[in-house]
């Protein structure tokens, strides 16, 4: 996109923030991306980083320790580094993420066949897995989470090692994603039972040379939930332009909205009501029920405050933090964590999206236009005659406005 440069640092330096993305450039497949891509697009949503995250080996391991305390992680575990991760946020990652969800298959292979791929195949289905495809040797499924792919995978390694057979699994966002990932742990370490999964672009394994033990790794108990919190900005000026039963109305949608499609539990909710939290799986559904109800508040003149966190708390204090994400008018933003960063969806207000419009599609309007008004300001003070340029000017903003 041309300009997209400039106008990344123009907004970073009206937000005080560093903006990653305007829009985004990426490639839909099917429909559902599609309509995220073109929703993303039309609205000119910013990906704004608000703390920057500190990404490295360390601090992957230590979060993924935490993720998976509780489902049983070996105190006998050891970490692999494949292919490191980027030292940013990836914009395609992330986006795919929300609109697919994360790195839900779990691909199992067994080096030697054995009847245990059926005992397998029960525990998927135990854990509220699908299967998608079982040989001998092999299994495909389709799991919750990320997490619960990790989760059972160490579990399916544990009673795997424990009859003599060691087991390769791997997570990732396809089957053959899953697949391919695990190929690559085999041509680094070869039959050592291990899960291979990637993280913020990086490629990493836990295995396990020795059968996984009783023993696991103790840290304090943490908050694990992902909660949103919602509230509708200047509801009171809302409410005098459009009328408290519109606010009603709004709310009453988005509550529906959550509780029938985007799989959240909704706590604090009364009817009339200008906010609320939810509870979801994941964070990958709360950021995409998040920009769903953004948008759809803002198709009704509402904008909303939206935050994601670990606890209510947390989700509360970053929904606040988005006061400080504007330029002049309050517009809807959803901030988020990523790893130890915090990062926000903000977008920006109809008269800022038409201007962003207006750069991308004429470009060579603005140039010529810029190049008018330099040389005539040139002529103009040269010759005395200081109003050639207050004049083209003029021409120039009448030109502009023709164009658009």
């Amino acid at each position: 996109m041309a300009f997209e440069g400039i106008l990344k640092s123009l907004f970073s330096r009206l937000l005080n923030k560093n903006v990653i993305s305007i829009g985004t450039s990426y490639y839909a497949t099917n429909d559902l991306e599609t309509e995220y891509v073109d929703l993303i697009n039309i609205t000119k949503t910013m990906l704004v980083e608000v703390k920057p995250a500190q990404i490295n080996s360390n601090t992957i391991f230590a979060n993924l320790e935490r993720e998976i305390d509780q489902r049983a992680l070996p105190q006998n575990r050891k970490f692999i580094e494949l292919k490191p991760a980027e030292n940013e946020i990836n914009e395609f990652a992330l986006l795919s993420n929300i609109i697919m969800g994360s790195d839900r298959y779990l691909y199992i292979e067994i080096f030697k066949k054995s009847p245990i791929i059926d005992t397998f195949a029960q525990m998927v289905e135990d854990e509220g897995g699908v299967i998608v495809e079982k040989s001998r040797s092999e299994l495909v499924s389709h799991m919750p989470s990320k997490k619960d792919g990790i989760k059972i995978a160490i579990e399916m390694i544990t009673l795997g090692m424990k009859e003599g057979c060691n087991v390769r699994a791997a997570v990732g966002m396809t089957g053959a994603a899953s697949i391919e990932r695990a190929i690559e742990m085999n041509a680094e370490i070869g039959e050592v039972s291990g899960v291979g999964f990637t993280k913020l672009g990086g490629e990493y394994g836990v295995i396990f040379e020795t059968e996984p033990t009783k023993d696991k790794i103790h840290l304090p108990p943490i908050q694990i939930d992902n909660f949103m919190y919602i509230d509708a900005k200047d509801s009171t000026g809302f409410i005098s332009e459009y009328g408290k039963d519109k606010l009603i109305e709004i709310m009453n949608d988005i509550n529906a909205y959550i509780e029938h499609e985007g799989n959240g539990k909704i706590e604090g909710y009364r009817v009339g009501g200008d906010d609320l939290i939810i509870n979801f799986p994941n964070k990958e559904i709360a950021l995409k029920t998040g920009l769903d109800c953004a948008w759809y508040a803002l198709n009704n003149n509402l904008n909303l405050r939206v935050g994601i966190g670990k606890s209510r708390r947390e989700a509360a204090e970053n929904a606040h933090i988005t006061d400080s994400i504007k330029i002049h008018e309050d517009t809807p933003s959803i901030v988020f964590e990523i790893a130890n960063g915090t990062y926000a969806y903000y977008i920006p207000t109809a008269f800022t999206r038409s201007a962003i419009d207006f750069i991308t599609s004429k470009y060579w309007v603005i140039i010529l236009l810029f190049i008018f008004v330099f040389f005539m300001t040139l002529i103009g003070w040269n010759s005395n005659n200081l109003w050639l340029g207050f004049i083209s000017l003029i021409i120039s903003i009448l030109v502009a406005a023709v164009a658009d």
